[in-house]
């Protein structure tokens, strides 16, 4: 067994350089793609970035739709960053914290001439660190060294791929709402966040098991937002299947849709300036949800549930778990009723999620 870094250490550890600001390579050959996140950039290392050579922001297209920039490459608008642009207006390239009051940023010069394989692998890194999807890198052939260099194919295709879990810790836990069962913590094998099942009573493996995949929600499982129905459903959840004496609900560390809680505070912010949860998504640069529900299916499977019944209102998680194998024997319905705060969030699951409430 070697004892160097493989490929997915090497991007758990870009992810990490990236959130404190530091420059990451991307490498195919003899060419390189030196970036850093426009969230975390300062001006010394813009500085030290331009004596590379031009400099290129990448941003997604729902950013860009936005920000009224021309999107040629599909996914992603690469932007010439102007010569006097400062670290700040890197930040409200990427931001739409200021939108409102500066909403004609500009004009914008965009890059058509080289390949955008590499700024689009950029950006998804910093999706992946839970950072806005934006960056700002130059085209080199020689960089300094000490810099986290990747592979660019396969740090796409560890990108793209779910990663392993392994089991860490479990022990017997009351719970006031179901009863007696037990708490399993397991850790990615590139030592990013851990994910949780609570099995309640001794579900027998061979029936169909009531079953729950619940992405954390820190705002309204722990603090009780009325904003959301997270808290509701997860303790719905929990006396289900307390009332039936066994079951099993996974707990995600996908907060915010898969965004992360900042960014999650940044969407909020947004919904107060009137946006949706879905259109405040699209203006940060996100998707409508970023979770990546391959995790429920391979935590079901390791601890030896094939076959469930399955307590939600998103199809998009019964057609998950079915394509990796996952039975699905019945959806469950889980709807709680809304309050005052949260009834147009409710509205916009149903309208623009398509989740069935």
């Amino acid at each position: 067994m070697s004892l160097l870094p493989s490929i997915s250490d090497l991007v758990a550890r870009a992810r990490s350089d990236l959130r404190v600001g530091l420059p990451v390579v991307l490498q195919d050959g003899d060419a390189a793609l030196i970036f850093m996140a426009c969230e975390t950039a300062t001006d010394d290392r813009l500085d030290a970035l331009r004596a590379l050579g031009p400099v290129v922001a990448a941003i997604t297209g729902w950013r860009a739709e936005t920000l009224k920039v021309r999107v040629y490459d599909g996914d992603i608008a690469r932007i010439v960053m102007p010569a006097d642009a400062s670290a700040r207006w890197l930040s409200e390239l990427a931001d739409p914290a200021s939108d409102m009051n500066t909403p004609l940023k500009g004009p914008f010069k965009e890059d058509r001439d080289s390949t955008p394989v590499f700024h689009r692998a950029a950006v998804l890194l910093a999706k992946s660190a839970q950072l806005l999807p934006a960056v700002v890198g130059v085209t080199v052939t020689q960089w300094p060294e000490g810099l986290t260099v990747l592979p660019l194919t396969a740090t796409l295709n560890d990108l793209a791929t779910a990663t392993p879990l392994s089991p860490v810790a479990a022990a017997r836990l009351p719970m006031a709402l179901a009863g007696v069962g037990r708490l399993h913590i397991f850790r990615p094998d590139n030592a990013e966040i851990e994910h949780y099942a609570i099995e309640v009573g001794r579900p027998d493996r061979a029936k169909p098991v009531l079953a729950r995949l619940h992405s954390a929600c820190f705002t309204g499982d722990v603090l009780g937002s009325l904003k959301c129905d997270c808290g509701p459903q997860l303790h719905g959840a929990l006396a289900a299947m307390g009332a039936e004496g066994e079951g099993v609900l996974l707990y995600l560390n996908q907060e915010g849709r898969g965004i992360g809680l900042a960014n999650k505070m940044r969407a909020y912010a947004l919904q107060d300036q009137g946006f949706d949860t879905v259109e405040a998504n699209h203006r940060l640069g996100f998707e409508d949800d970023e979770r990546d529900f391959r995790i429920g299916a391979d935590l079901l499977r390791r601890m030896g549930f094939d076959v469930v019944r399955l307590m939600t209102n998103n199809p998009r998680k019964v057609e998950m778990l079915e394509g990796e194998g996952i039975t699905v024997a019945d959806r469950v319905p889980l709807v709680i009723e809304s309050n005052l705060h949260n009834a147009a969030y409710l509205d916009v699951k149903r309208d623009k999620s398509g989740h069935l409430l």
